[in-house]
């Protein structure tokens, strides 16, 4: 089973920057994947970014040039790097876990979520 953590959210005006972070705990046979998703007022929830076991990096187009995913495997954290922010970007940040339980099952975790808000 693993806990997820998130931190690092709060105010900040557009333009700004912010850093989460996502602190995995608990036990598990591996991580397959780690990802960032987001759910803004009246939207549904989307996916920001999205790191692989290999390494592949995704993210969503509204956020490309702006936002940098990166992971520390031997702390079991992952980051999202934000700059540039927009108010478009206010939104509840979750942290999401694929992986591999001591049981070999494959399952998704979910973290609390940690409010961005952008806003002068």
């Amino acid at each position: 089973q693993v806990q997820l953590v998130e931190s690092g959210g709060g105010l900040v005006q557009p333009g700004g920057s912010l850093r989460l972070s996502c602190a995995a705990s608990g036990s598990w046979f591996s991580i397959n994947a780690m990802r960032w998703y987001r759910r803004a007022p009246g939207k549904e929830r989307e996916l920001v970014a999205a790191i692989a076991r290999s390494g592949a990096i995704t993210y969503a187009d509204s956020v490309k040039g702006r936002f940098t995913i990166s992971r520390d495997n031997a702390k079991n954290t992952v980051y999202l790097q934000m700059n540039s922010l927009k108010p478009e970007d206010t939104a509840v940040y979750y942290c999401n876990t694929q992986a591999y339980d001591t049981d070999y099952t494959l399952r998704s975790y979910w973290g609390q979520g940690t409010q961005v808000t952008v806003s002068s």
